[in-house]
Formats: structure tokens, sequence, C-alpha cells
């Protein structure tokens, strides 16, 4: 974990601040690079050391100056994220932005009922993102004001056949942040939800079919915009709202059949 002071060739006040949690491949570290391009300074959170620090190496090299910072860590070890995420708020000199990216999706086959795959979808992808995001909401709330972003998917709009703990893992991800909007926005804080369809990313290994893949970097440059305009809800690309739509709304008997 770093714990140099950090640097640069202009003060810190002049930047907003950022941490992305799930920073080391994926629209993790596609929005990393987003962030830092647009002049944040932005601590990178992921488990994987060595991806981490080429990733970091690698914005700061293209911009010039000290503006990625790799944290090391498992979002799994929840006991650990209090001390850290003040430990990165004081080294960044404050905070403005957080989004948590991290997330697995396990092949789980359609006659497959794994306890140990289900657990750690629901460990990364919901419990983790509670770790987290609880630690901002509590310092944004005090602040009265920063911005909260959720990556969750198109896939916790319903309960598909294929990924039951991967769509219900989404699904809460989504209540809570609806929740998190509804405490906080009164206190100025932001809370945005991003809900990707396919983006070109290990996840996709174990998605049966596939269309309108995007790239992590088109990904990251939209999510950007809607931190930018302070969106609420907003799929990526915004096609899938649509698909969402109809999706939501087609009655339970039908969707049954549909096997999707």
């Amino acid at each position: 974990m770093t714990r140099k002071p950090l640097s640069g060739k202009r003060p810190l006040e002049s930047k907003p601040r950022a941490i992305i949690v799930g920073a080391s491949s994926g629209i993790g570290a596609a929005l990393t690079r987003e962030l830092a391009h647009q002049g944040y300074l932005v601590a990178a959170v992921a488990r994987r050391e060595a991806l981490l620090q080429e990733l970091c190496d690698t914005i700061n090299t293209a911009v010039g100056e000290l503006v990625a910072f790799p944290f090391v860590h498992d979002v799994t070890d929840y006991e650990e994220v209090p001390a850290l995420f003040q430990t990165i708020t004081h080294q960044l000199g404050g905070l403005d932005l957080i989004a948590y990216v991290a997330g697995v999706q396990t092949a789980v086959s359609l006659d497959e009922y794994n306890f140990e795959k289900d657990r750690q979808m629901i460990e990364v992808n919901l419990l983790g993102a509670i770790a987290w995001l609880n630690q901002a909401a509590i310092r944004f709330a005090h602040a009265g004001y920063g911005h909260i972003v959720g990556v969750s998917s198109i896939a916790g709009d319903r309960g598909r056949v294929g990924a039951p703990v991967y769509n219900a893992s989404k699904a809460g991800l989504n209540t809570y942040l609806e929740a998190l909007r509804n405490r906080l926005s009164r206190q100025g804080v932001t809370v945005t939800t991003i809900k990707p369809g396919f983006v070109d990313t290990r996840l996709l290994a174990n998605a049966p079919k596939t269309f309108w893949v995007i790239t992590p970097e088109e990904a990251a440059a939209q999510i950007f915009q809607a931190i930018r305009r302070k969106r609420q809800t907003v799929y990526v690309p915004a096609r899938w709202g649509l698909v969402g739509l109809v999706i939501r709304h087609i009655p339970s008997f039908i969707f049954r059949r549909l096997q999707i």
C-alpha cells in the first residue's frame, strides 16, 4: 500500500480527488485513466498489485506528473476499509468522488447451485460496495458535498435463469445505491448508478450471448459524462435503457418462458 506523500506540478487544491475501487483492469482501469486525464488525483484500489502499479506508472508517465496512486486491497477484507479509507483521503488531501467498480461473475451452469461461487459474488459485488461506500457516505454527509458512483449492471433489472446470484448481487447494489441517493441528496451528495450492458472485459467469458459490445474506454468516457452531469441512473450505452425498460415490464409468466 502506498504511503508516500503525494506531489505534483500544481497544488492539490486545484485538482478534484477520486477513489476508484476495482481499478486494476476493465472498466475500473479505464475510468482511472479517464479521470486522471480529466485532471483528477486518483487513488487506484485493487487486489492485483502488479497490474495496479503498471496502470499508475503508465498514467503518470502519460500525464507528466504524479496523479495516480496505487493502494493494494482485497475488497472482501472489510475490516481494513475504514482505516484504508482514512489513509487515502488524508494522502489525497480530501475527496470529491468515489466509484466502486469491483465485480466478479463466476460461471454457473443451469443446474448448478454452488454456495461458494454465490458467496464470492455477493461478497465482492455487494458487501464490498457497502463497506467502501458507507465510509464515503459518512464523510460526504458531514461535508455537505461529494459524489458516489456504483457500477452495477443491466443484469440486476430481472432475475435471469443463467446467473441468479450475480443478478441478485447487482439488484441489491441498485437498491442500496437508490437508498443512499434518497438519504444523501438532501445533504448535497450525488449518487449515480451505472448499468452497463456488454463491455469487453473478462466478465464476458461467462456470457452465453453478447451484442452491442463496447470497450472499457468507451464505457469510462460515458461514465465520466454521467459524473460530470450528476446523473442518477445511467445505462451504458444509453440504448440499454430501452432494453431495460422492456425487460422490467415483461410479465413474470412470459419472462419465465423466454429462458433468458
